[in-house]
């Protein structure tokens, strides 16, 4: 009996109707032994493979095609929740831009609140996205030091969508992702041109977050007891993050760069092995911050920690009430208040 014959044979002799699988096998290994005149332990390689792929297969055939059913049904529901998100955030800008219509266009700082409800409302990495589109996009119209004006724009984007949240490695790296990613996306269109695109947009990404970090460590000093407690609270992973800041951007680079076409992914790697030579001043900002949160911040984050906290609670509690824990932490946990003067320009 070949193995096709015995794959049929097996097919037409299983016992589907007994009651464990134990006795499914059993029956259908002794059936088989009986019709190849063997036992089973002599039996070949082969004939073993096909027995064992043929029971497999009667076995899980109904779980396999619900999970195949399952698998269709979540590519549709995830195309319509995306459709959906669309829909929504398409709703939301019409909502914005209607009201900045009926809005006096002269009155700047009216202008200015309506812009930070907009960042709150809208999908803040989506709008991330399109500034640096606009931003890339712009200078690339005049023509003339194309690169020193996609670099200083870049590297305002990025200081303005970093500055005024937490410096912990998901939220940095979402934000020099969705600003690479944008900038990758123009470049996709004009081959050509990737690498007048895609350096300064990485040098302005750099530039932006050493600056970001640098001014964090200027304002340690000064930052008020309530941020302080949040600080303490996240004590260690900023250290560490803080540690490994050219990892992170190397890493954020690699990544779009394996997502991306051939072209773009081979121009992006050249670019991240030339930079790896300028993230020292990356690297020693980062450091020298972490040093000022150890002398600052190491004790209170152990021994002290619970006095700390007490004191927390009174001091706030006299000077601006409970619910102002909450607003503090939003305060310092709100990712993007990006690019804010661009947006208001608009």
């Amino acid at each position: 009996m070949n193995e096709v014959q015995l794959e049929a044979d097996l097919k037409l002799s299983y016992k589907s109707d007994l009651a464990s699988v134990n006795d499914r096998v059993s029956d259908i290994v002794d059936h088989i032994s009986v019709v190849l005149d063997s036992p089973i332990n002599e039996l070949s390689s082969t004939s073993i493979q096909t027995l064992s792929t043929t029971i497999l297969n009667i076995e899980t055939i109904a779980l396999h095609n619900e999970v195949e059913s399952l698998l269709i049904e979540k590519e549709k529901l995830e195309k319509k929740i995306e459709k959906r998100s669309q829909d929504l955030q398409e709703i939301k800008y019409g909502v914005f831009n209607a009201l900045e219509l009926k809005l006096n266009s002269d009155d700047s700082e009216v202008l200015s609140q309506l812009h930070r409800i907009k960042l709150q409302e809208i999908d803040l990495y989506d709008l991330l996205g399109e500034i640096v589109e606009s931003a890339i996009i712009t200078a690339t119209e005049k023509n003339s030091e194309i690169n020193e004006s996609i670099s200083e724009a870049i590297n305002n984007i990025t200081f303005e969508a970093i500055k005024e949240g937490s410096l912990n490695t998901i939220r940095i790296r979402q934000i020099l992702s969705t600003i690479l990613q944008s900038a990758i996306e123009i470049a996709e269109a004009s081959p050509v041109k990737a690498e007048e695109l895609l350096r300064p947009t990485l040098k302005g990404m750099r530039a932006g977050l050493i600056h970001a970090i640098n001014r964090f460590k200027q304002r340690l000093a000064f930052i008020p007891l309530e941020a302080k407690h949040i600080l303490i609270e996240d004590y260690d992973t900023i250290i560490e993050d803080l540690n490994q800041t050219d990892s992170l951007f190397a890493q954020v680079i690699q990544t779009q760069a394996d997502n991306s076409s051939s072209i773009i992914k081979s121009t992006l790697e050249d670019l991240n092995k030339e930079m790896r030579y300028d993230l020292e001043e990356l690297l020693r900002i980062s450091k020298e911050t972490a040093e000022v949160m150890k002398e600052k911040f190491s004790s209170l984050a152990t021994s002290t920690m619970k006095k700390a906290d007490k004191a927390l609670k009174v001091e706030v509690a006299k000077r601006i009430g409970k619910q102002a824990i909450g607003v503090a932490k939003n305060t310092i946990d709100t990712a993007l208040q990006s690019a804010k003067n661009v947006i208001d320009k608009k």
